[in-house]
């Protein structure tokens, strides 16, 4: 009887084991329990969402969920991917979640950063016509003014993981711009920020900054003349149905400025969190190059749904958005521009 009792103990430990339990012994045959440390425990996996706005075709969307697969690999992660506005189609709303402790990853944008957490310097890694070359995103971790900014935001909850390039965006409209004059008297859906707003200021255009999800039915109703986004969003949320007009603009370098709850990295092991970051900059890198590369089809999948593309002159762009620099409107520290383009060896 006592070699079957033994028998049947060490099946049941190997069962929970196999279960994913770790059992410290079996209980003792004449019925008493196991002592101190031997208590069955569950192994815990670190909780992650990846919680985005855009469709989940986009590179964005798509560099989230190959990121929460690579973690959920390695059996040390739970991750899971929320697009398409799934849990809020306001971003500054997903990142103050994440400030409190909420554990996310957010794809926001240095411009809403620098807005939502009052870091000025910010707004130059996409303020208009400044950085044009995708590359130096991937150099921008290791630059002291990353890790600046990175402690900046770090006593504010958040943790300033990765930026990625995600388009250059240009203006969409119901009516054709040919010129800066065409955007005069505009109501053009923008970044509901600093760089947002001057942008408009300098262009002529009223910036009216509601969420994502309301620009398709506000052009459809005329309540907006059309919106400034990049081409893989545009596609991706069908807005050649209403806008059928594309100026060729690229006045932003479009960045996914990935953060997460600061109190969530925090506690990650140390392993699990190199690991982490690892990931994620190893994956914006892929997709930054997949973005650029993805670009030119899908401004000819607008062509195909009608819309008419105008290579605007850029320098007139340019010079309409001059002044913002020679004003400072962005409160720029003295001599920042020089110093970015130093360190990231432009």
């Amino acid at each position: 009887m006592k070699m079957v009792k033994r028998m049947v103990c060490t099946a049941l430990g190997i069962a929970l084991t196999m279960g994913g339990v770790l059992i410290g012994s079996c209980s003792k045959q004449d019925g008493s329990q196991p002592g101190s440390g031997q208590t069955a425990r569950k192994v815990s996996k670190i909780k992650v969402t990846f919680a985005g706005t855009e469709a989940a075709t986009t590179g964005q969307s798509r560099m989230m969920q190959e990121a929460a697969d690579i973690l959920n690999a390695t059996g040390r992660f739970d991750a899971d991917v929320q697009v398409n506005g799934a849990l809020s189609n306001d971003t500054d709303n997903l990142v103050t979640q994440a400030k409190t402790g909420v554990p996310l990853v957010v794809p926001s944008d240095p411009g809403r950063l620098a807005s939502q957490f009052r870091i000025s310097d910010l707004n130059i890694l996409m303020a208009p016509y400044i950085l044009t070359d995708r590359s130096a995103l991937d150099r921008l971790p290791e630059t002291p003014l990353f890790q600046e900014w990175q402690k900046q935001l770090e006593n504010q909850g958040i943790t300033f993981v990765v930026d990625m390039y995600n388009g250059f965006r240009s203006f969409y409209t119901s009516t054709p711009v040919t010129d800066v004059s065409g955007l005069k008297g505009l109501r053009i859906r923008g970044f509901g920020n600093d760089i947002g707003n001057n942008l408009a200021k300098y262009l002529g255009f009223a910036n009216i900054g509601i969420s994502w999800g309301e620009v398709l039915p506000g052009i459809q109703q005329k309540t907006l003349d059309g919106c400034e986004v990049q081409v893989a969003t545009a596609y991706g949320t069908a807005i050649y149905e209403v806008a059928k007009n594309l100026a060729l603009t690229k006045h932003y370098m479009l960045q996914s400025a990935f953060v997460c709850s600061s109190r969530l990295l925090q506690s990650m092991p140390q392993e699990d969190r190199d690991l982490f970051i690892k990931t994620m900059r190893d994956m914006a890198k892929k997709y930054g190059e997949i973005v650029a590369s993805e670009e030119a089809d899908y401004y000819e999948k607008m062509k195909a749904q009608g819309v008419t593309i105008t290579e605007v002159n850029l320098a007139e762009f340019e010079a309409a958005v001059a002044p913002l620099y020679t004003n400072n409107d962005l409160k720029f520290s003295a001599g920042l521009k020089d110093r970015l383009f130093s360190e990231l060896g432009l």
